[in-house]
């Protein structure tokens, strides 16, 4: 017997698998920014969008010598399977940096994973049913919102100002909640050094966040990847140190080591653990020995602790060089955040101007960044873009900001005469890649 032709609807598809696809997919949208990403990878072009570590500043004949006898040594059990739940000594290790930020952790409590992006998502998907809420700082990170549309859940975004997230906002988004009846399963929030807003959550603020979050039995998932990139040096209580049993957090190498190695992890109730190594197991079995190894090895024969104020000095070199350019170049009317640590700076531009329209005159003009629209999951953000100084050097970021700054007061002056020419905001977030992460 032969399968029957599907029937024919009136109309072509591209895609003859449609049909067939599971409904959450409908969340799935690929960034529409990528292709000029493409061409925004080219040498001409300064690009202020990717969220890429300077790994110039590895010592990069050390770590060729170290991984060749990692192999010499340990290859048979570097090249083979592992655990789901990670490499005991890299879990101790972990342990050891948490510290840092008041953290006192068991190792058997962290699940290694593949990059913390993957905890994300586990976390997304062992906690969120369709149609649960999901309460985020507002802009919040891409590959938060693209995970959690990707499991259907509904984002309701909370207000920040300089010092971060708005414990009064907070409470008036659960009440709201609980009034019409939907469930808020977490709050994410990623305290320091905010992607994208560059912003800090003021450490007054952090312990009444935490209680708000118990009063209504709600979860919170603590991303924390640029903790330790503070230009000061200084390091914020972590949420997690101060509620432990409430706090779900997320930690990463891809910013204090290597991006590429693609290691993160999860310190989570030790309840929820148990919970996480089976949807590690189901998503990829077990994260890369090798890599873990490779990370363990630099952090037991390198003075990583050394490595980060390197990583600190460029950075901040880098965010004084972003922000001396925005002061000199920048029209009238734009203001912008000063981060203490991390990588970005978020933009305001005079109103009617349209950052996701403009985005292809600049790219035109060798100069990229990424609009502000993709860090929302409403549609808002039109007037934002973030700008990211981690990569480029500083002679690049300045004049990136010089060009930006031209194509801009060239889009006000189509703004002055024509008047607002903005876009209407298209509800749904994007989809990550390495340029918009």
């Amino acid at each position: 017997m032969t399968a029957s032709p599907p029937e024919r609807t009136g109309r072509h598809n591209l895609d003859p698998h449609l049909d067939r696809y599971a409904a959450r997919t409908s969340g799935m949208t690929a960034s529409e920014i990528r292709a000029l990403f493409a061409v925004a990878s080219r040498p001409e072009v300064v690009s202020l969008a990717g969220g890429m570590p300077n790994l110039a500043a590895l010592p990069l004949d050390s770590l060729s010598t170290q991984v060749g006898a990692l192999i010499a040594e340990d290859g048979l059990v570097a090249l083979q399977y592992g655990s789901a739940h990670g490499v005991p000594v890299l879990r101790e290790q972990i342990c050891e940096i948490m510290a840092l930020e008041g953290v006192s952790a068991h190792p058997d409590d962290v699940v290694v994973t593949v990059g913390s992006q993957m905890g994300l998502d586990m976390v997304t998907r062992l906690f969120c049913d369709p149609g649960d809420i999901i309460l985020a700082e507002g802009p919040s990170y891409v590959g938060a919102l693209g995970s959690f549309a990707a499991y259907q859940a509904k984002v309701v975004h909370v207000v920040m100002d300089e010092a971060g997230l708005v414990p009064e906002a907070l409470r008036e988004a659960l009440s709201a909640a609980a009034k019409a009846g939907q469930r808020v399963k977490f709050l994410y929030t990623i305290p320091n050094f905010h992607n994208p807003a560059g912003v800090t959550l003021a450490v007054e603020r952090r312990a009444e966040i935490l209680e708000i979050c118990r009063e209504h039995g709600v979860l919170v998932v603590e991303d924390n990847p640029y903790g330790l990139l503070g230009f000061d040096g200084q390091t914020y209580p972590a949420l997690r140190s101060i509620d432990p049993d409430n706090v779900v957090y997320l930690g990463s190498f891809s910013k204090t080591f290597a991006s590429g190695l693609r290691v993160g992890w999860v310190l989570a109730p030790h309840a929820v653990r148990e919970k996480l190594v089976l949807a590690a197991e189901s998503a990829t079995l077990c994260p890369p020995t090798l890599n873990q190894m490779i990370v363990s090895r630099y952090l037991s024969t390198h003075d990583w602790k050394g490595q980060i104020k390197t990583f600190q000095e460029n950075y901040r070199e880098r965010r004084d060089a972003m922000i001396s350019a925005l002061e000199q170049y920048m029209p009238p009317g734009c203001s912008w955040t000063t981060p203490d640590g991390g990588f970005y700076v978020w933009v305001t531009v005079p109103e009617g101007v349209d950052t996701k329209a403009m985005l292809p005159r600049a790219v035109t003009a060798r100069v990229a960044y990424a609009s502000g629209t993709g860090f929302y999951a409403d549609g808002f953000g039109s007037r934002q873009m973030r700008l990211s100084y981690c990569y480029p050097t500083p002679e690049r970021i300045k004049e990136g900001v010089r060009r930006l700054a031209a194509v801009l007061e060239s889009e006000m002056d189509l703004v002055r005469t024509f008047g607002n020419v903005s876009m209407k905001p298209i509800s749904g977030p994007e989809n990550p890649s390495p340029d918009t992460a």
